[in-house]
């Protein structure tokens, strides 16, 4: 029975953590994200406004539109799109934030394979 107990005073203060989500910090600005590609890790530097996002990779820039959802979660579709996935819009979920980091999580829209990373505010 005090087993019991302890494990409903625990499950309650579980339920009761909700972890930081300042979103509205992360709308705009410069970020970086890295990943790793292979053996490499490589460093992607995108510049955020409320509607468009413009990526810095490999010395290359591309820009996409921003729709947002909601406070935390926004779709990204590029604008000039070479190749048929390229043309395939990304759901973006901010998960938690803290300091200048946020995690997040995207998917391709309709697909359910998510994948999980954290960027950076630099500016």
């Amino acid at each position: 029975m005090r087993v019991l107990i302890i494990f409903l005073l625990l499950l309650s203060v579980y339920n009761c953590y909700n972890p930081e989500r300042n979103c509205s910090d992360f709308k705009t600005g410069t970020f970086e994200y890295e990943a790793l590609v292979g053996t490499e890790i490589l460093t992607t530097t995108f510049v955020r406004n409320d509607t468009i996002e413009i990526d810095y990779f490999k010395g290359k820039s591309d820009t996409s539109s921003i729709r947002w959802i909601n406070n935390c979660e926004y779709i990204v579709r590029k604008i000039n799109p070479k190749n048929m996935a390229e043309k395939k819009a990304i759901h973006m979920k901010i998960l938690t934030t803290k300091g200048n980091e946020y995690d997040f999580e995207f998917n391709v829209v309709g697909e359910t394979i998510k994948q999980k990373g954290t960027a950076k505010k630099v500016k």
